[in-house]
């Protein structure tokens, strides 16, 4: 694997070392999940995205944590579509098909750079959250009565399942320290899910929502620094639980200030009928350089 050629991009963010880290693998039709596994183990990162050929769409990508693979990643695959776009490697027009573990998704990209990078996510679900309120909010470092009772906890889901938890006050998220370790017993219902709580305050005034992520303790990671596929399902939430009323929204979703990653996701939602919803999330990416083969050895 020490042959392997793996890059550093960050989606969400324009300067080096802000938004969220991917590991990108743009010639990967020769290795086995197995492989996928073993070289985003390696990496590290919170997810590193293979791309592949597909006799369906444009291309195919699979996601991997250090931990297992998952259906769908939102960050990785801004970051991937950048680093094919620069590089020339795709086919010469604005838009594209891509083939994932959830099916075939539309991507569209502006002409120039920096490149905005837009893409279609899965069908919005929801499931009631049923457990333990209070441990819940113990296992992210926080108190019962941080919950913006105004709203529900659901698991949504356009692609990857987190556990939405509506907070009330901008200055609780500096406060929140993770035990990942309890998150699959409070998770009944949902197990292998993932944790993120939101507020609708932000630092930056352009943001209508401000949000953490905390992994599932079985990706073999802590915090993603800003979550693509979580500020998808956000934007259905938001027509769902907070403006009903609405047919569309255009937000954005800061996050990773915590973190010192700044990042911001741009999200479109659109009812089609009362149990159907398109939601699509944008942004950029930046190189930052390739992975030391030494990691691979």
């Amino acid at each position: 694997m020490k042959d392997i050629q793996v890059f550093h991009y960050d989606a969400f963010a324009t300067i080096p070392n802000q938004g969220n880290p991917a590991g990108v693998v743009l010639e990967a039709n020769h290795l086995s999940k197995n492989e996928m596994q073993e070289i985003a183990k390696r990496v590290g990162f919170n997810e590193t995205v293979f791309v592949t050929k597909s006799e369906r769409a444009d291309l195919r990508l699979n996601y991997f944590t250090p931990g297992h693979e998952i259906p769908l990643c939102g960050h990785a695959t801004i970051a991937s579509i950048y680093a094919l776009k620069r590089q020339g490697l795709l086919p010469d027009r604005q838009e594209w098909i891509i083939e994932t573990n959830i099916g075939l998704l539309p991507i569209t990209c502006s002409e120039g750079e920096p490149y905005q990078i837009k893409m279609k996510q899965g069908k919005p679900e929801f499931i009631p959250f049923g457990g333990d309120r209070e441990q819940l909010f113990k296992a992210i470092g926080l108190c019962a009565d941080d919950w913006d009772e105004r709203l529900p906890i659901v698991y949504g889901s356009t692609g990857t399942w987190t556990l939405l938890v509506p907070v009330k006050k901008l200055s609780s998220f500096a406060k929140m320290v993770p035990s990942t370790d309890k998150f699959p017993a409070i998770l009944k219902e949902n197990p292998r899910a993932s944790i993120h709580p939101f507020c609708l305050d932000a630092y930056d005034s352009q943001a209508h929502m401000h949000a953490r992520h905390f992994s599932s303790p079985y990706s073999g990671t802590i915090e993603d620094p800003i979550t693509g596929t979580a500020s998808g399902v956000m934007g259905a939430y938001y027509l769902t639980y907070i403006k009903p009323e609405l047919n569309e929204a255009n937000l954005v979703v800061e996050q990773g200030q915590e973190l010192n990653r700044d990042g911001k996701v741009s999200v479109e939602a659109k009812k089609l009928s009362s149990r159907e919803m398109d939601i699509f999330i944008s942004g950029t990416a930046v190189w930052v350089g390739e992975i030391d083969k030494r990691i691979l050895e």
